[in-house]
């Protein structure tokens, strides 16, 4: 594995081989996102996105083929994974540590001081809504509140790349939305390369600039599409035919995916 992607690619996979026992998940699979974009990852449950996902955080390594990462500026997988921060389906909070202190968790583990901590949790928390909650538990959170604190958990660290294995699929579709927008907002404003996995062609489109479609197991590229939408994308957009018109193509990827 390589810390230097060609180009101007935060990572590049190439040629990579992927299996569990006797299933292959990717086969000869190649992958390229450049710094700073926003990408979404489709296709059939199985098809390989959260393996994808792994693969490119160091939590697992390829039978066959590499994945080169340039996200860090060191080339160490301790240095790699510094950089890179991975929200899963679940918010995986500890129970018994307050929100603040859920937050703090990254900084902590890499040794900064309580002041350095709680300073960035802090301004983490505010950005995606929980100011007013840094003192409550996980119990005491609603589902939407736990997937805040795990994503101010993840960009507590500054990441360079944000891996994120569909956050909000558990969630009722107004908070999701909302969440959508932060996220959204989270990306724009800090420059970091977002890549996540969604089911949802909307969640897609939305906070996406490309919509890339994989077929059913092996997983291989049916589209990488460019999302041909403003780069400012308030929630009217939504509403807008150039925004069904994309969801539309994406569907059809996904049709012709699972053919």
């Amino acid at each position: 594995m390589s810390a230097t992607p060609p180009d101007n690619a935060i990572f590049h996979v190439e040629d990579v081989v992927f299996r569990y026992g006797a299933v292959t998940a990717l086969d000869g699979f190649s992958f390229k996102v450049n710094r700073g974009e926003s990408v979404a990852l489709l296709g059939a449950n199985g098809c390989g996105k959260s393996t994808l996902l792994r693969l490119i955080a160091g939590l697992d390594e390829p039978q066959a083929g590499t994945v080169e990462v340039g996200a860090t500026g060191g080339a160490g997988t301790t240095d790699r994974r510094r950089h890179i921060a991975y929200v899963f389906q679940d918010a995986h909070l500890l129970p018994w540590r307050n929100v603040l202190e859920n937050a703090s968790l990254p900084l902590e583990l890499m040794g900064a001081s309580a002041g350095q901590r709680r300073a960035a949790a802090q301004a983490a928390l505010g950005r995606v809504g929980l100011a007013d909650a840094m003192d409550r538990f996980p119990a005491e959170l609603s589902g939407g509140m736990r997937m805040r604190v795990s994503l101010a958990r993840a960009v507590v660290t500054r990441p360079r790349l944000l891996l994120l294995d569909e956050p909000f699929a558990a969630l009722d579709e107004i908070t999701r939305q909302r969440l959508d927008e932060q996220l959204r907002a989270l990306w724009a404003d800090s420059g970091m390369t977002v890549v996540f996995v969604t089911h949802s062609t909307a969640e897609a489109v939305f906070l996406a600039q490309r919509a890339v479609v994989l077929s059913a197991r092996p997983g291989r590229i049916v589209e990488d599409r460019a999302i041909d939408l403003p780069d400012e994308r308030p929630a009217a957009q939504r509403a807008t035919p150039e925004f069904a018109r994309e969801t539309r193509a994406i569907y059809a990827a996904l049709e012709r995916g699972e053919a």
